[in-house]
């Protein structure tokens, strides 16, 4: 793997970070005593947490705030351990980070692009933090990831599901560990076909950012190659609240399926606002009206309540899975916060201990050590079974599940259902995919 070289003492970057498309000066300063930027010196490591605490997406936000917390917990020894007992590396101990007690800083990124690069910038050159992770936007994630890489330090991301994350807008220094929109529409189509027939003709609702459009395109090919027809294909502006006026036209659309491509908020609202005009009454073209949501998480569906019913979609993991690594996860955030965690809080802290594991293996808090270990490394005992993080654009690999909103839920947690655990082998997809090119992973950035 080519590295950037690893003794500069710091970096001076003016211009436009691409995946943000604003041109503004970014400086970086590494220590003068430092090989790389942000080297530990001390007893202790800064990571830093970037998250949605604000806007459309901040209980997803709080959810990984929780999660980042218990993983800190766990590195330093304390709580039960959670999954590092089932994580097949086994390199980590409890005894931080190479011997360093782990300790973190938080921002919020209110689910803004700038907003979200002012408070990782904040926490690299102010608090010195070693890897940034988080964001529950890929807009966000494009642009913090954009940052870290002229930072040179590694940005774990967090809940991300744009094709374009590692697809061209991937970055040598940064890797996911979450599905993306190809993965979900793979796992997602047959079962809609075999559940609603392949003569469907579908109208599409999407967020307008990078996510939206990546996941359209996704189940809009997907559902496309197995029969089905799309209508139309709407964008909406991620600050709306109210989505009546996006739903009304879909009436007279010949419609018999809307596809939500919305997340957090904004589908709890979309969602509430198509049941509000009867969509799941309404009998068209003979056939049974149906909703889609392509990605799910508890939290939305908690937030839309009753209306979820039966509608299908998927999630990257769900805290229901009965392997080791799910249930030791499960019964360490249980114990703390006294309900179950979300896909969101599982992402991150998968994240926070690859990020430990890698540092441990290669023995170096160096960022192109890291990436080394991360690529190409395979593992299990994090949930969603046998696990791959792609040397190719550090994309991780991995069982996606279908699942459906509950009939009959229990309580407020047990809202969806898993229908179907999708193979590995099914959302798996070549690295020069066209979804995904247009952009190089580019050589680490050391600092």
């Amino acid at each position: 793997m080519s590295t950037s070289n690893p003794t500069r003492r710091g970096l001076l970057k003016t211009g436009a970070i691409a995946s943000a498309g604003l041109a503004v000066p970014t400086i970086f300063t590494a220590s003068s005593a430092a090989a790389f930027t942000n080297e530990p010196t001390g007893s202790t490591v800064t990571l830093g947490f970037n998250v949605p605490q604000t806007g459309a997406y901040a209980d997803e936000g709080a959810d990984e705030l929780r999660a980042y917390e218990l993983a800190v917990e766990h590195l330093n020894g304390g709580g039960d351990g959670g999954m590092m007992s089932t994580f097949s590396s086994q390199a980590l101990n409890g005894a931080g980070i190479l011997g360093k007690q782990v300790q973190f800083v938080t921002g919020d990124t209110q689910t803004k692009s700038d907003a979200a690069r002012a408070s990782a910038r904040s926490m690299i050159e102010k608090d010195e933090a070693v890897m940034i992770t988080g964001g529950s936007s890929s807009g966000v994630a494009i642009a913090v990831q954009g940052l870290c890489q002229e930072a040179g330090v590694i940005f774990m991301a967090g809940l991300t599901h744009s094709n374009d994350t590692t697809g061209k807008d991937k970055k040598a220094n940064g890797f996911r560990h979450f599905f993306n929109g190809y993965m979900s529409a793979a796992a997602l189509a047959p079962v809609l076909a075999d559940r609603y027939g392949t003569d469907r003709n579908a109208y599409h609702l999407t967020a307008d950012y990078t996510w939206g459009w990546t996941q359209e395109e996704s189940i809009a090919a997907a559902t496309e190659a197995l029969g089905w027809n799309t209508v139309d294909k709407v964008r909406t502006p991620l600050a709306s609240t109210d989505f009546s006026s996006y739903i009304a036209p879909v009436l007279n659309s010949g419609a018999d399926v809307l596809v939500l491509n919305h997340y957090g908020g904004n589908m709890v609202n979309s969602l509430t606002n198509a049941v509000q005009f009867g969509l799941r009454d309404r009998i068209v073209n003979d056939k049974q009206f149906e909703i889609v949501v392509p990605l799910y998480s508890r939290l939305m569906a908690r937030g839309a309540g009753a209306n979820v019913a039966g509608i299908l979609g998927s999630t990257n993991w769900h805290w229901s899975l009965q392997d080791a690594g799910s249930q030791a996860f499960v019964r360490s955030f249980g114990t703390k916060y006294g309900f179950p965690p979300s896909q969101a809080a599982h992402t991150v802290y998968c994240q926070t201990l690859l990020y430990a594991d890698a540092v441990q293996r290669a023995g170096s808090f160096h960022p192109c050590a890291v990436a080394e270990a991360l690529e190409g490394f395979d593992f299990d005992g994090l949930g969603n079974g046998p696990t791959h993080y792609r040397a190719d654009d550090h994309q991780c690999f991995k069982d996606v599940l279908v699942v459906r909103g509950k009939e009959n839920p229990e309580n407020e947690f047990d809202l969806l259902e898993v229908v179907e655990v999708t193979p590995r082998a099914q959302v798996e997809y070549a690295a020069d995919h066209p979804m995904f090119a247009g952009g190089a992973l580019g050589e680490c950035n050391g600092g």
